[in-house]
């Protein structure tokens, strides 16, 4: 199989600093703003992207430098597989993130509800649309059965506005 390269198309800027204090999801990041920048080269496919009200971030894991195929959960005490899981430590190293869109200038994006850890190279951008993105969701694992109180607060971690 060939070796799959990617390159970074922009940075993001948060002001996440520490792993260990970053929201885990956008979900949790309620209200905390940060700031993508696109390199000068793609700023022309921001095209349009203004009038989508959120943003799919695809990005590099870059400060995640192992994998691990069970991981214990943020909000559970039991080991997990990782693919029911939506920890960094990914045979892959892509994360993905569901942002607000606030804003385009120039090559700069103001998102809110951003869970990024500063300085995470960008790979790619796309928009979220209900008519292609929204489903009914029957059931979500072993997530279910975690109490929302619970996953308020651990979801947060440590972070504070």
């Amino acid at each position: 199989m060939d070796q799959i390269n990617y390159k970074p198309i922009g940075i993001i800027h948060s002001s996440h600093k520490e792993s260990e204090k970053t929201p885990i999801q956008p979900v949790y990041a309620q209200g905390i703003k940060g700031k993508i920048e696109v390199y000068p080269q793609y700023i022309e496919g921001l095209k349009d992207l203004e009038g989508f009200s959120h943003i799919y971030l695809i990005y590099h894991f870059h400060k995640s430098d192992k994998v691990k195929l069970t991981v214990k959960p943020f909000l559970e005490d039991v080991e997990r597989g990782l693919f029911s899981t939506r920890a960094p430590f990914r045979p892959n190293a892509i994360g993905l993130s569901i942002v607000k869109l606030l804003k385009i200038e120039d090559n700069f994006i103001e998102v809110e509800n951003i869970d990024i850890l500063d300085g995470t190279p960008l790979l790619d951008i796309k928009p979220y649309t209900s008519k292609f993105d929204s489903f009914e969701v029957l059931k979500s694992g072993w997530q279910d059965n975690v109490r929302e109180d619970v996953a308020q607060v651990k979801g947060r971690r440590e972070y504070q506005q």
